[in-house]
């Protein structure tokens, strides 16, 4: 339930707060106060669509800030926990949860719920849980088959719910099986070039036969061989630089290194008792005389395989470009290769399946064929039975709307397509008095009528899918005298099950409130600080007067205010 809107910088309001209590609660004001603006300030709540032309002129931000109870093991309340929200806890299994939307004047538009800055589109999927808003636009939306249809469905519940999911779960499975079927079917020459494709570079990935790290081994090897001679040069200087062994042709040595560094220990060793750091020195010097000593080995046993081999060179180098051929074509490097191999395999295996697969998805597609029709058939019969009990729910309130003989209609046909939502076309058709044919609401029903069609289906899914919260928005709109009085007291019976808000210009409706707010302008002609206030007694007198004759101080518009008021009390 809606507890409180606060508006601030929005279209023509200032700042405004409202306390919007359970039953009945009707906003009335003069043109361009901005009732509708309170409207506009909920659907940004509710994720509508943020426009920045909104924005009070000169004010560089808009906000709106609304403060919900609802069920604590809801569904809005799961979705809100899931997001990080923080919902305080306020009793009977309730709890309270505050959404805000600010809108930059630059275009930008933030959503927070429960302190926390989330998607604006959470905020649509809390909407549907949260509250139901009508308004024109809705009235628009009545004239669509497609909007029909939903109104049929809701009506029905679970009777049209559970075969609906089975379905589209049978829909989505046939027409991912039919596009696979028109994919092989029209793509067959295009398939069958890429399996030889794929065929050929499997043919070469397995003659050469690359092994992981291949390709990095032999450009070492090669990078060798090529370089032996200047190798073994090297090694044998080292060798002999440091062993004083210079037989492998490596050079006059400089020295023997092992030698040197043996004499300086010796001399060390002879007076490590009387010096401390000499002695740390002679230590030092015999781990470097082991280290120097298998340096020398490490590069003797270097030099005995470093032989210059033209024969082996020239088999690495062939073997390197049968690699680099196929890492041109296939990978980076031999193990990006053997990846593409595998997965090559795994797609030749599927293509070369192709007519094997074509056998099985027509068998599996025809299956699917007949429990869709066998669904649909199913989903006709139960659209049917909820249509005839919405259109005699819906007839009865018409009556009692002030549409004496009216009739609503629903029509479900089968058809010979298939689409997500089954194989029926749902059409709703207005009788608008007694002896009337029937004609479809897109074309047979007027303003009013549609306001009060739209109404009675409300009423009637109110039972079958009920909402905690509803808005109108000028519902009734076109309307007037009776018919007026009439959608006042359909309101307010809406209201003993929901909380309703109305926005309305008629006192007729307005007379039916439990709580009526004022939105007020300034003397400038601009919404006032405080400018939406609870009227009570007289205040209300007044406001109905004006409502009636423009005007709150004269005597006769007060007594007709008055007369309203005590007429909506008894009916």
């Amino acid at each position: 339930m809606l507890e409180e809107i606060r508006i601030r910088d929005l279209g023509a309001i200032d700042a405004s707060a409202l306390e919007i209590g359970p039953g009945l609660t009707v906003l009335t004001g003069e043109t361009g106060a901005g009732k509708t603006m309170v409207v506009t300030s909920l659907g940004l709540l509710l994720g509508a669509r943020a426009d920045p032309t909104a924005v009070r002129s000169g004010a560089r931000s808009a906000l709106v800030e609304g403060r919900f109870t609802l069920p604590a093991t809801g569904p809005a309340a799961e979705r809100a926990r899931g997001s990080g929200a923080e919902l305080e806890d306020v009793g009977a299994g309730r709890s309270e949860l505050l959404v805000a939307r600010s809108v930059a004047a630059g275009g930008r538009s933030r959503a927070h719920v429960g302190g926390r800055a989330v998607p604006n589109g959470l905020l649509g999927e809390l909407a549907d849980d949260l509250v139901a808003v009508h308004g024109q636009s809705e009235q628009v939306l009545l004239r669509s088959p497609a909007r029909q249809r939903e109104v049929v469905d809701a009506s029905a519940g679970e009777a049209v719910a559970q075969p609906m999911a089975r379905y589209r779960t049978a829909f989505e499975r046939h027409r991912a099986v039919r596009a696979e079927l028109d994919e092989i079917r029209t793509r067959g020459r295009e398939r069958a070039q890429e399996a030889d494709l794929l065929r050929h570079g499997l043919e070469r990935v397995e003659r050469v036969d690359p092994q992981p790290g291949e390709d990095v081994a032999l450009a070492q090897e090669a990078e060798r061989l090529t370089h032996a001679e200047d190798l073994r040069l090297a090694a044998a200087t080292a060798r002999a630089a440091l062993t004083g062994d210079d037989d492998a042709g490596g050079g006059e040595a400089p020295g023997d290194a092992v030698g040197a560094v043996e004499v300086a220990r010796r001399a060390l060793e002879a007076v490590r008792a009387h010096d401390p750091a000499l002695a740390a020195l002679a230590d030092r010097l015999a781990e470097v005389s082991v280290l120097v000593v298998e340096a020398g080995a490490d590069a003797a046993a270097h030099l005995a395989e470093l032989e210059a081999d033209p024969a082996r060179l020239a088999v690495v180098q062939e073997r390197r470009a049968e690699l680099a051929a196929l890492v041109r074509a296939y990978g980076e490097d031999a193990s990006a290769v053997l990846a593409w191999a595998r997965e090559a395999s795994q797609r030749l295996l599927e293509l070369e399946g192709d007519d094997d697969r074509v056998g099985a998805l027509a068998e599996e597609e025809r299956a699917l064929a007949e429990e869709l029709e066998a669904l649909a058939g199913r989903l006709h019969d139960a659209r049917a039975a909820a249509g005839e009990r919405l259109a005699a729910a819906a007839s009865a309130e018409l009556e009692a709307l002030a549409m004496a003989g009216a009739r609503l209609e629903v029509r479900v046909e089968r058809t010979e397509r298939l689409s997500a939502t089954g194989g029926d076309d749902v059409a709703l058709l207005l009788a608008a008095h007694a002896g009337a044919e029937p004609r479809p609401l897109a074309r047979g029903a007027s303003g009013g009528e549609l306001s009060r069609v739209m109404l009675a289906l409300e009423v009637v899914l109110a039972e079958a899918d009920p909402v905690e919260t509803f808005v109108f928005d000028e519902v009734d709109s076109g309307v007037g005298g009776r018919a007026a009085v009439e959608i006042g007291r359909r309101l307010a019976a809406l209201a003993e099950r929901s909380q309703v808000l109305v926005v309305t210009h008629l006192p007729q409706v307005a007379a039916f409130a439990d709580h009526h707010l004022l939105v007020e302008k300034g003397g400038d002609g601009s919404v006032v600080a405080s400018g939406v206030r609870a009227l009570e007694g007289e205040d209300r007198v007044a406001e109905l007067a004006r409502m009636l004759a423009g005007r709150g101080g004269s005597s006769s518009a007060r007594a007709h205010a008055a007369e309203l008021l005590e007429g909506a009390r008894h009916r």
